[in-house]
């Protein structure tokens, strides 16, 4: 009898001991914590040395200052953001299965999970619609997608979005009709937000639009791309417009495939928080905590991907991580470097 009291002392733990109302805690082995720290943190911290290593190779080399690369440096800084402020913090809540750092930073987290993934699936979206124009008219694309095209893109995925999360986190309309389950959940180190059916439908179509759009527009690029690559090898080389036009051409199909696999990373990281909150809020929250967990991190880890798919796929951003890495940055005129073989 004694010793089943005790085993049960051992596996009911509290966030915080002596306190009113404290969440209770799910204990982890000090080895499961150990592997959960590394392989969390890892995830953490090359999102943010990623994508600063993203930013800076835009933002420093001019050869890179086109509004096409000033998307991709907006939306690695979501990812950074994502890395900084999220990732940390959701980590120690992911191990320690507690929220140790008050209910005022939980509603900030909260914000800021939100304001930012959603903001980098606009980015997305725009960077879709870019290369949209860019495959299907190149020659004309420069006067079509300017610079103050790509910043009032830019302004869109960044203020619309920050607003949204603003107002449904700090107004608490997000949980108006489900406050008595808001109440049983309110205990003291948790920070889990519960969202309303409404709510959560609208979040459901800020994530399956845009994909929408980005997977028709997508679908059309590559169509477009394969029916060019047919008549360039039909019609050949009989002018040296004709050649320019085909370089041009192939080099923004290079750049939608890059993209296109950026987009498509994306969606098979969000799709199951997507789907999983959207069931969970017409299933009464039923999912378990620790899955609720594996999808949300599948969620972050994208912020991570991204720096890796430009480091695979472009070769102007390895030769500016080596720019970087062997110190040539401080060097003058290092800005005017080239970065592209051809």
């Amino acid at each position: 009898m004694t010793s089943s009291n005790l085993s049960q002392a051992d596996v009911v733990q509290l966030c915080f001991e002596n306190v009113t109302r404290s969440c209770l805690k799910t204990p982890y082995s000090s080895r499961s914590r150990v592997i959960l720290y590394l392989v969390l943190g890892f995830g953490s911290l090359l999102a943010v040395f990623g994508n600063v290593l993203v930013m800076t190779s835009v933002l420093h080399f001019k050869q890179l200052h086109s509004p096409a690369n000033f998307l991709i440096a907006s939306l690695a800084c979501t990812d950074f953001l994502v890395g900084v402020t999220v990732m940390p913090f959701s980590m120690v809540r992911s191990v320690e299965s507690c929220w140790y750092f008050g209910a005022t930073f939980c509603a900030l987290h909260s914000c800021c999970d939100a304001a930012f993934c959603y903001s980098s699936l606009f980015h997305l979206c725009f960077i879709s619609i870019d290369r949209y124009v860019a495959v299907t008219d190149p020659l004309v694309y420069p006067t079509k997608f300017t610079a103050s095209v790509s910043g009032l893109c830019i302004s869109i995925s960044w203020v619309l979005l920050l607003v949204y999360s603003g107002a449904v986190f700090y107004t608490g309309v997000s949980d108006d009709g489900v406050e008595e389950f808001v109440s049983a959940l309110n205990c003291v180190g948790g920070c889990q937000i519960v969202v309303n059916q409404d709510w959560v439908l609208i979040d459901f179509l800020l994530f399956f639009i845009p994909t929408l759009v980005m997977i028709t527009l997508y679908s059309k690029i590559f169509l477009v791309a394969k029916q060019q690559a047919i008549k360039i090898e039909h019609t050949g080389r009989r002018a040296e417009s004709e050649s320019y036009k085909a370089r041009v051409a192939k080099r923004e199909r290079k750049a939608a495939k890059t993209l296109g696999i950026t987009v498509m990373a994306f969606m098979i990281s969000w799709l199951p928080y997507t789907i999983d909150t959207l069931i969970d809020a017409y299933m009464g929250f039923i999912t378990p905590a620790y899955i609720y967990e594996i999808c949300c991190w599948c969620a972050y880890y994208n912020s991570a991907i991204n720096p890796l798919i430009y480091a695979s796929f472009y070769p102007w951003f390895r030769k500016a991580i080596k720019v970087i890495f062997s110190g040539g940055l401080f060097q003058n005129s290092s800005s005017t470097m080239s970065l592209f073989s051809e």
